[in-house]
């Protein structure tokens, strides 16, 4: 079924794409910050590469530029309360990360200790994409800590497998 070509149809569209969910964090000066983010891939393997995509009107997006580090938290389904709070427009600037267990990696970005995978990154690039920056970054350190079912987001919804 053909439909009109606008943002809301292509939101629903592409909301048929089932994504995993991350936490993404920066971290300024002695300021914590973070945003949940859909929009993460593996780019390349030599040399170890992710992107993910931040909103050009998102507080984030400049911190997270001016920083040039940043840290990616594959959540679980059990912190599906991360994801909404980090997605929320207009909370603190500096977000509550001590609500959920975490730790500050080797670059010093937030990371939660119940993620199923962790990866800190150095901007490697940052790309048009429209309303969007694509940024790229360097992997320089990753773990798994945990196992558990993934969260996922599909059709405007959170799920799990």
């Amino acid at each position: 079924m053909r439909s009109i070509v606008d943002s809301r149809a292509y939101r629903r569209v592409v909301g048929r794409f089932a994504t995993g969910v991350v936490v993404v964090t920066t971290r300024l000066g002695d300021v914590d910050h973070a945003m949940t983010v859909n929009s993460f891939t593996s780019v390349s393997l030599d040399p170890l590469l992710v992107l993910f995509c931040a909103d050009r009107g998102a507080r984030f997006h400049d911190l997270v530029l001016e920083s040039g580090i940043w840290g990616v938290s594959v959540l679980p389904a059990s912190m599906e309360d991360a994801s909404r709070y980090f997605s929320e427009p207009g909370r603190p600037v500096a977000s509550r990360h001590d609500r959920w267990p975490h730790h500050h990696g080797d670059t010093g970005v937030t990371l939660f200790d119940q993620a199923l995978a962790t990866l800190e990154c150095r901007n490697w690039a940052v790309h048009d994409g429209g309303d969007h920056s694509i940024v790229v970054g360097q992997v320089v350190s990753m773990a798994t800590p945990a196992e558990a079912a993934p969260l996922i987001y599909h059709e405007g919804r959170y799920r799990t497998v």
